[in-house]
């Protein structure tokens, strides 16, 4: 008895633990798990917490511990307890794919932004319609509460039983990582190659919901098989759910493709090619209008207008780096035996208008600024509408000044930022991408580019996050994530500081001692993409424009056939005072032209009767449906003018 005694008492442990923040205690046990570690430090809102960190790790709550351990709760409402809570609901949606689809095969199923999805391989696509019968057999899987159970192996074991599976793409994922051993994740009867964590158990998904299938490439190469990718949606409860699922259906509703025809502002044809837009009369005064806007703002903060060819030699691209660390991005031609790179951005043209002459202090900075057209290549898969494409157009500017002046430089485009997200009522974030693992540079520059980026920054008090490793090849850069009318992010604005593209172009200026200085350099664009920003605005804006934005501000409708000549009158009128306004003198009800400008989203809506044409006044309907006074084109006029003057 004293012998077992003994043998009890020394596979005994000591363990000291910790919830963050507050003391340790100590804790004899023969083995610990997270989940005991938390109920004996009387941890709260166990009944939330789907993981742990572990001295500052992600870890299951079945995971041991070592002996000693502070801990941290992940709640299922926080950014990484919902991560956590997705990527489990990719395992049971993969696990009920392989029962429905016998011979089916996984690739790999992340945790996305509200959401996941999981790629797979089977003998034919699989359609929306798959979708209501895979949801069945995932929540039969979530009432049978199988628990998530980890597994270490080496990996040529693990290679050995997907090997036995026929999962090949997971033989190749461990191949390609490389390590000497893996982990697996167990649910019911699926396992998959996984880092963890997961939730304890199946049972703890409360609310989810599959949304659509699409097509995607293994690896995102075409040259690679096409797959299967079904996404889903998961919320720590119901109600979250539902929240999430309106504003899903509201997102269709403003779908900027759908609108976009509606609306007649663009179309996209197979015959031209993919990701190439063509734009229709209406979205052609879009644009103009956003444009011209754009260019008086940019002289206001003296910027210089300047323009540069599209095609450049393909010398000048290897020089930048482009050619080495953009080429894939890059279309090329061929001229009188001479390679020319089709411009993938506007930097090049603009360094070189910099070094056409010698440059003093004084004249520094330089603010050149360009609506330039550019090009680049995106896989067939990942273009849509306005907001991918292949040829666009960019508010760039880069600006070139002394070390001393670039925190004002970058703090006056964070402010340019500010004003333009203002007017169009968009919130948004921001974020610091680091140096990339392609890029050119020594560590020094990008050191000082990043500090530079990282002070203006805190000088503004602007909150931020720092994003590893997704700069551009030759700097560090600000992303401005804005915030739509459904909170949804787009990435628009950016902020690039670059230290070595002036030297990699000689470019200098002298300074008050007559000394040679190598000036640095911002890249920027405020609004990006002109292409995108439309689409982003046209969802923004559900296709209603603000007054000051719309192609069309008023729509005159006449009652009667001999009203058309008084009509006419007032067209004139408007188009004098630069109204941007169009006739409907069709021989329709007026209840039908009502509901055909309200569909177009015109913002004025001017009824011409006979008591307008006797009394020379309108009567003005808005797209809300609000019938305004009877007035004078005079004072319809001045209301629109206030409106634009507003930027309503």
């Amino acid at each position: 008895m004293d012998a077992l005694f003994s043998l009890i008492v020394q596979d005994m442990k000591t363990y000291k633990v910790n919830l963050k923040g507050q003391q340790a205690k100590e804790i004899e046990a023969e083995g610990l798990s997270a989940l005991d570690a938390l109920k004996l430090l009387e941890a709260k809102g166990l009944d939330r917490v789907v993981a742990v960190k572990v001295n500052g790790e992600k870890r299951d709550l079945s995971a041991l511990l070592e002996d000693k351990a502070e801990l941290e709760p992940v709640d299922v409402e926080s950014a990484e307890g919902l991560d956590i809570l997705r990527h489990s609901t990719s395992h049971v949606m993969a696990m009920a794919v392989k029962e429905l689809f016998p011979g089916v095969k996984v690739t790999i199923g992340p945790a996305i932004e509200n959401g996941f999805y999981y790629d797979f391989d089977y003998e034919r696509p699989f359609r929306d319609e798959d979708l209501a019968g895979i949801q069945e057999k995932m929540a039969e899987i979530i009432r049978a509460n199988h628990p998530f159970e980890r597994k270490e192996m080496s990996a040529q074991e693990a290679i050995d039983f997907f090997n036995r599976q026929g999962e090949e793409y997971k033989v190749e994922l461990i191949r390609d990582l490389g390590v000497e051993k893996v982990s697996l994740y167990t649910n019911g009867s699926f396992t998959d190659l996984c880092r963890g964590p997961h939730l304890p158990s199946t049972g703890r998904i409360k609310a989810f919901h599959l949304t659509k299938v699409a097509g995607a490439y293994w690896r995102g190469d075409e040259k690679r098989p096409m797959l299967s990718r079904i996404y889903g949606v998961a919320f720590a409860d119901k109600k979250a759910l539902k929240e999430y699922l309106s504003k899903l259906e509201e997102a269709k509703k403003r779908d900027h493709v759908r609108l976009g025809s509606q609306l007649g502002l663009f179309s996209t044809h197979e015959e031209i090619g993919a990701g190439m837009i063509v734009w229709h009369p209406k979205g052609g005064m879009l644009r103009h209008i956003l444009e011209e806007f754009e260019i008086k703002e940019h002289f206001k903060r003296g910027y210089e207008l300047v323009k540069g060819p599209e095609i450049l030699k393909t010398e000048l691209w290897k020089k930048s780096g482009h050619f080495d660390n953009y080429r894939e991005n890059m279309y090329f031609t061929e001229i009188d035996n001479q390679s020319y790179g089709i411009k993938p951005m506007n930097c090049l043209s603009h360094m070189l208008i910099y070094n056409s002459t010698i440059r003093s202090y004084r004249d520094l900075p330089k603010r050149y600024f360009e609506l330039g057209l550019v090009h680049r290549h995106e896989r067939s898969g990942v273009l849509h509408g306005l907001l991918r494409v292949r040829e666009f157009t960019q508010d760039d500017a880069h600006i070139l000044c002394t070390p001393e002046q670039l925190d004002g430089e970058i703090k006056g485009v964070l402010n340019f930022v500010r004003d333009m997200m203002a007017i169009f009522k968009f919130n948004y974030d921001l974020e610091i991408s680091t140096r990339p693992q392609k890029s050119i540079g020594s560590e020094e520059d990008w050191e000082r580019a990043t500090r530079a980026l990282i002070n203006a920054m805190e000088d503004t008090g602007m909150p931020y996050q720092i994003n590893e490793g997704d700069g551009a090849f030759y700097g560090p850069k600000i992303d401005v994530k804005l915030r739509d009318a459904l909170d949804r992010k787009w990435q628009c604005a950016t902020i690039q500081c670059d230290f070595t593209l002036p030297e990699r172009f000689n470019l200098f200026f002298v300074d008050k001692d007559g000394q040679r200085r190598r000036p640095a350099m911002i890249h920027r664009v405020i609004l990006g993409a002109l292409e995108r920003f439309i689409g982003v605005l046209i969802e923004h804006y559900a296709g209603a424009f603000p007054v000051w934005l719309a192609p069309v501000q008023a729509s005159i409708l006449t009652v009667t056939d001999r009203n058309i000549a008084y009509g006419e009158r007032v067209l004139s009128l408007l188009k004098e005072a630069e109204i941007r306004a169009e006739p409907d003198f069709r021989n329709e009800k007026l209840s039908f032209k009502i509901r055909e400008a309200q569909l177009q989203k015109i913002p004025y809506m001017l009824i011409v009767g006979d008591r307008e044409s006797e009394q020379e006044g309108i009567t003005p309907r808005l797209r809300s449906g609000e019938n305004l006074p009877f007035m004078k084109p005079k004072e319809l006029i001045e209301r629109i003018n206030e409106d634009c003057k507003q930027r309503r």
